[in-house]
């Protein structure tokens, strides 16, 4: 513990050094930006900004593209809650219950809960990386390839869990969702599928394309039958915005072990904070006692949803800077920055660049306060713009929806994806079925599917794989009790009753 003081004060001075602070604060700000348009996140506004820190240094460079990770990270709750676009797949279970809170008029209330939920939950990711790191290195090389397929399915047997209405159609949602995951070229093999000679099609299809339309395109083809604004009963902005910091600090547990999971899962190559999303979402049903509310505009929704997606920086800076894997598309980017500096991922930054690393560490713990500012005192405003008449609404969330879909890779193939599933997200909401469990086969499919394939070779086309290491054990209890617990637990209840 000795041999950390000294280069923590050295990297609290830097981060306190003209002009380190302000790249902090434009980091955040033009993450915020990034995470809040629907089709750009952070992982392009990093790309977009990478070249341009050149000029910057290793540690200013560092720190502004870590800041704009938190704060795209946060941006994504503002379109999410506000006209029920996720700005980032990271956001997308916030609009479960962020967007209902917006349109029964508690926008201003949703915002700052969600401000005080991600400030919260990435300071304590990150502080806890500083602190556990060593240990937390040692967790993720515990994870292979059948732990990873394990983790995709502990996430699709949530569909059970945070679907309402008819579990059957929820199912099937999933089931199509990694139907689509199928299009292209398949995983370990030069096999093509479903691309009926399409070039475009060979990368398959886009999920954060797929989230766009069903979230953006369908919301605005049922906005578009109603005048007004998009609150039901309008916003009230007279209120007390701090009602949404209490309503979060209220819920203590909620906020900690959402933040956890977020890092836990982030720390694990390829899942990323989508996966966590959806699972601390479903955590948080699983443990409610009034679980049907979720969906409705209850807080613990929002809470679950951005404590872990914020959660999920630390955990995914573990195998970035210590072996060079990126846990999300975020941190390639930042990989990449962390090369173009002359910068090596592994021991060199825990020994003779540690001061380095520990300022960009400390730059996102001030940037959580940052967030706190910001989302309480300034974004909660927010809230006006629910009462923008429609007529303005839809057309402008439609053109940056579909500008989005064009940027993630500049292929129209995701421009048509955003349409078409657009209209099919509308008939799915229309005829009851669940969007939720359709975008975890979306996100899941592709890992679920390519780490079964890279296991069963590894094995030699054996299924014991999957239990023989005590990690991949617990995961599969895991799996089993969120399965057959409902049915299981009436009955234990009856027995020691």
């Amino acid at each position: 513990m000795a041999g950390i003081i000294g280069p923590l004060i050295e990297a609290a001075d830097t981060l306190l050094t003209w002009p380190t602070p302000l790249w902090v604060v434009v980091g955040l700000i033009l993450g915020m930006i990034a995470g809040a348009l629907p089709g750009v996140g952070s992982s392009l506004g990093m790309a977009i900004v990478l070249p341009l820190t050149l000029p910057l240094g290793p540690i200013n460079a560092l720190v502004l593209l870590v800041s704009m990770y938190s704060g795209a990270m946060y941006g994504g709750s503002i379109s999410a809650i506000l006209v029920n676009v996720p700005g980032t797949g990271a956001a997308a279970a916030t609009t479960f219950d962020g967007y209902p809170m917006s349109k029964q008029g508690r926008a201003v209330e949703a915002l700052s809960i969600s401000a005080t939920s991600s400030a919260i939950g990435g300071f304590l990711s990150v502080l806890t990386l500083i602190l556990l790191s060593p240990v937390l290195i040692e967790v993720v090389l515990l994870f292979g390839t059948p732990e990873y397929f394990l983790m995709a399915v502990l996430g699709l047997s949530m569909i059970g869990v945070v679907a309402h209405g008819s579990v059957v159609k929820a199912i099937v949602a999933g089931a199509f969702g990694m139907m689509l995951t199928t299009i292209g070229i398949a995983p370990n093999s030069p096999e093509l599928r479903y691309t009926f000679g399409m070039l475009s099609l060979y990368d398959g299809i886009d999920f954060i394309a797929a989230l766009i339309g069903m979230f953006a395109i369908a919301e605005m083809i049922k906005l578009s039958a109603q005048s007004g604004g998009i609150a039901e009963r309008g916003i009230k902005l007279t209120g007390n915005v701090f009602n949404g910091v209490r309503a979060a600090i209220r819920r203590p547990i909620t906020i900690i072990k959402s933040s956890f999971i977020g890092m836990f899962i982030g720390a694990v190559p390829g899942s990323g904070a989508t996966v966590a999303n959806f699972i601390s979402y479903g955590e948080a049903m699983r443990s409610s006692d009034n679980s049907d509310d979720f969906g409705s505009g209850k807080p613990d929704g929002v809470i679950a949803s951005e404590a872990s997606n914020n959660g999920t920086i630390g955990g995914s800076l573990i195998p970035t800077i210590s072996f060079g894997i990126p846990g999300s598309g975020s941190t390639a980017v930042l990989l990449g920055g962390l090369l173009m500096h002359g910068l090596r991922p592994g021991p060199q930054l825990f020994q003779t660049q540690l001061a380095t690393t520990y300022t960009f560490m400390l730059a996102l713990l001030v940037g959580n306060i940052f967030i706190l500012l910001v989302g309480v005192f300034l974004v909660t405003r927010l809230g006006l713009l629910t009462k923008i008449d429609t007529h303005y609404i839809v057309p402008t969330i439609v053109v940056l929806s579909l500008v989005g879909g064009y940027t993630l890779r500049t292929n129209w193939i995701d421009v048509a994806t955003v349409v078409g599933l657009g209209l099919f997200g509308y008939l799915m909401v229309k005829y009851d079925y669940s969007i939720i469990a359709f975008v975890l086969g979306v996100v899941l499919g592709p890992i679920a599917e390519e780490n079964l394939l890279r296991s069963l070779q590894l094995s030699g086309g054996s299924y014991s794989i999957f239990v023989t290491k005590p990690l991949s054990l617990v995961i599969v209890i895991a799996i089993l009790v969120i399965l057959f617990g409902p049915a299981i637990k009436p009955r234990i209840e009856r027995l020691i009753s």
